[in-house]
């Protein structure tokens, strides 16, 4: 099911290159979140790009990194599996999804029924190559 989601959302963004629908933005925000939930780390990173770029704060509480920017999917992955170690009930629950052109805010309920914005920027082929957590 997934991977009818994420290529139906790649044949949306190749029709329309530049603004995400709202439709498209809600397809990617429900798997994404599904793949969380499912804390299926290999669905999760089929969204990003290899060498993408996460920012969040929580990287330097958590003494990860002191920037609170890491690069490529192989650190984000292992900072990701530190979070679902620490946090094995995680879930994520979707309040709203904003769009804008080659981007989506997910704003959700995280941990501890917290509340964060998560921006993606999309590159052409649709996948993700930047992201920065935001957190109350």
């Amino acid at each position: 099911m997934y991977c009818l989601l994420i290529t139906s959302f790649l044949l949306f963004l190749r029709k329309t290159p530049n603004m995400i629908s709202r439709e498209q933005a809600l397809a990617f925000a429900n798997e994404w979140v599904e793949a969380w939930n499912a804390h299926d780390m290999p669905r999760v990173l089929e969204h990003y790009t290899d060498d993408f770029e996460m920012s969040s704060p929580l990287m330097i509480q958590m003494g990860i990194s002191e920037s609170g920017t890491l690069k490529g999917k192989q650190q984000i992955r292992d900072y990701w599996q530190k979070g679902l170690a620490k946090y094995p009930d995680l879930h994520f629950k979707i309040i709203d999804v904003l769009t804008s052109v080659n981007s989506v805010i997910i704003y959700y309920h995280t941990i501890n029924n917290k509340l964060s914005a998560e921006l993606f920027m999309f590159n052409d082929e649709g996948k993700v190559y930047k992201s920065a957590g935001h957190y109350n």
